[in-house]
């Protein structure tokens, strides 16, 4: 049976206030925990009604696990986490930085297209979406443990970065016409407003991805799929 200060604990873990006090997070379903545990992050609690299915997991009912996930449906597994402490960007090869990125499911999305296309860092500016929220953190599917999510302010460490600058833009040019070095910094902005005027006026290029029919605009974890693509595939 789950304590009452634990349960306490974990449902407050829903918000960012809490998860920012504590320094926990959750994460829910047995694929994404086994991620964060082979990918070093440090358990604080794990949870779940078959408990054999992952080593030092605690025995829950089916009813606990409800009250403390966050998901309509829990997915059987639930694990507290320590947040980790990241050391400061190195800035090395291509870096992915995100501004004013305010959809869970978009960023979960691009953390894990970071780590599909080997970018280890993520910088977001201070309005991101937290990386910590639940829904981040199923859309992720555990990339968050290979993935180091840093939020500072772009606009002062973007000039410090010593890389050059791209941004996308649909008034830019088609990614796959430009030369792009070896390493950078890609710049994306928010799904409404696209980069803001600050961070663009520090870009070196702005670039996009091409339209061929009539929708207006495409998802922001979209174009970030195809703009990482083209840039791998120069590489």
């Amino acid at each position: 049976m789950v304590a009452k200060n634990d349960l306490k604990l974990i449902r407050s873990l829903h918000q960012k206030k809490y998860r920012t006090r504590h320094g926990l997070f959750l994460a829910e379903g047995v694929k994404v925990v086994s991620e964060l545990l082979e990918g070093g992050l440090e358990p604080y609690r794990i949870y779940s009604t078959e408990p054999d299915l992952l080593a030092g997991a605690e025995a829950v009912t089916g009813a606990e696990l409800q009250k403390m996930s966050a998901l309509v449906q829990p997915n059987r597994t639930l694990g507290v986490f320590h947040i980790p402490e990241l050391h400061p960007p190195a800035w090395s090869g291509w870096v992915l930085a995100l501004d004013g990125v305010r959809d869970p499911g978009n960023l979960g999305t691009l953390i894990r297209l970071c780590d599909w296309f080997g970018i280890r860092e993520l910088v977001c500016s201070p309005d991101t979406v937290d990386c910590f929220n639940p829904k981040v953190l199923q859309a992720t599917m555990g990339s968050l443990a290979r993935v180091g999510v840093h939020y500072l302010p772009l606009e002062e460490v973007l000039p410090q970065s010593g890389l050059p600058l791209f941004g996308a833009s649909m008034e830019g040019a088609p990614a796959a016409s430009v030369t792009l070095p070896d390493k950078g910094v890609l710049v994306l902005g928010s799904e409404s407003h696209g980069v803001s005027a600050p961070v663009r006026a520090l870009l070196d290029q702005v670039v996009c991805v091409p339209a061929f029919g009539q929708a207006e605009s495409l998802n922001v974890a979209t174009a970030g799929a195809i703009l990482l693509y083209e840039i791998k595939r120069k590489a």
